[in-house]
């Protein structure tokens, strides 16, 4: 956030490169899809090839190779059924909620908006949700994607909800397919996302599917 406005984007522009990366690196994907069109990579970082081959590196490598992405998850009991086909943007709550307003601030109508977030309280995920509400950003999105938040934290009198109960109460007012659960996280399960790519979400009762158009 302290840089964004100080880089000169004009090489990237006319050389397009994938940037890539997840948590911090969320205002450099939302900066690119808003103010340039360019798609970005939501995906691992170098150091999670340290952890050897697994079906998470193998489609960070199908994403830079060129290859179109079909991801599946298992169904939740929070799942909303629908499907849907838009561009999908998104990335770490917290640095989303901290672009409201800026340059950098995502458009999501008519898109399928993807969230995760690690190291929390509670009370945190609820304010920053009612933000996105409030400003209009969950209005009239085409699909949302939940993913891992991880190592959530409670305070000492305890907020009386988990994360995902905040967030199913919060967009319960909306008719789009809702998926929680999905594997693109600051854990070990992170699926390669390709931000400003259109993709077709589908949720049922029996699994989710997210497939790159």
């Amino acid at each position: 956030v302290r840089i964004i406005d100080k880089i000169d984007f004009r090489k990237l522009k006319n050389h397009p490169k994938w940037i890539i990366g997840f948590s911090d690196v969320t205002v450099l994907h939302a900066h690119l899809v808003t103010r340039l069109k360019t798609a970005s990579l939501h995906a691992p970082m170098a150091s999670a090839f340290n952890e050897g081959e697994n079906q998470f590196i193998r489609a960070f490598k199908d994403a830079v190779t060129g290859k179109k992405a079909t991801y599946r998850c298992k169904a939740h009991a929070y799942n909303r059924p629908g499907t849907a086909t838009a561009e999908l943007v998104g990335g770490n709550l917290s640095l989303l909620t901290h672009l409201t307003g800026t340059a950098s601030d995502i458009q999501t109508a008519n898109k399928i908006l993807f969230l995760e977030d690690i190291g929390e309280y509670t009370y945190n995920i609820d304010r920053m949700m009612y933000q996105l509400k409030r400003s209009g950003k969950l209005d009239k999105l085409a699909g949302l994607v939940i993913g891992g938040f991880t190592d959530m934290k409670d305070t000492e009198r305890p907020f009386g909800k988990k994360v995902y109960e905040v967030i199913r109460e919060i967009v319960a007012g909306y008719r789009y397919p809702v998926c929680f659960g999905f594997p693109v996280s600051h854990g070990k399960e992170n699926y390669a996302l390709k931000v400003g790519v259109p993709y077709q979400l589908s949720v049922t009762k029996k699994g989710v599917s997210l497939v790159e158009k």
